[in-house]
Formats: C-alpha cells, sequence, structure tokens
C-alpha cells in the first residue's frame, strides 16, 4: 500500500492492490478534513459510475470497505449482463446502476 505525503491536499493516500476486486476501490482519507472513507468508481463504455462509502456513515474503515465491496459485486453483475446501443450502455442500465449505488 502506498502511505500518504504530509500535503493537506493529498486525496489518494491509500490505493487497494493486493486484490483483482479492490483495484477499483480507493481509500481517501484527508488530513484537515472531515471525510474518510472509501470511493467506488468504475468506467465501462464511456460511462463512469462512482460513489462515496464514508466510515462515519458505515460505522468505520472495515465496515465501509465492506459496503463498497458489496456494491462493487452487485454494480458489476448489473454491467456485465447489460445492453449496449451503439457501443454505449442503454439508458435503462445506467438508471439501473445509478439507482442500485444509491441504496448502497
Amino acid at each position: 500500500m502506498c502511505r500518504p505525503d504530509k500535503s493537506p491536499f493529498h486525496a489518494v493516500p491509500w490505493t487497494v492492490f493486493h486484490s483483482s476486486s479492490k483495484y477499483l476501490l480507493t481509500r481517501f482519507t484527508y488530513e484537515t478534513a472531515a471525510f474518510q472513507g472509501w470511493r467506488l468508481s468504475i468506467s465501462s463504455k464511456g460511462t463512469t459510475f462512482a460513489k462515496y462509502f464514508s466510515d462515519k456513515k458505515y460505522g468505520g474503515d472495515a465496515k465501509s470497505f465492506a459496503a463498497a465491496e458489496a456494491a462493487l459485486a452487485a454494480l458489476k453483475v448489473v454491467l456485465e449482463a447489460a445492453k449496449f446501443v451503439d457501443g454505449k450502455h442503454t439508458a435503462a442500465t445506467q438508471a439501473k446502476a445509478e439507482k442500485l449505488l444509491a441504496k448502497a
């Protein structure tokens, strides 16, 4: 794992590389702000889906990470089963993915 520098604006101090399913999850820890948590970000067919999982909301680092992993797994199922129009996700697929992330 990478460790943060001492800059208060360094937004991505820890990125998880040790597992193939974790490369889409990034740890965010700001030294001068209240936010700490995980960011899920996945791009597929020109569309990026992202959501932040706050340690405060989920009750700690491990719980926010577990929530992010669960959302990632569910999102992968939606995107793998998706149909495409002109090489892009359909509006229905995008809506389904965004709804899934909103409920996570």
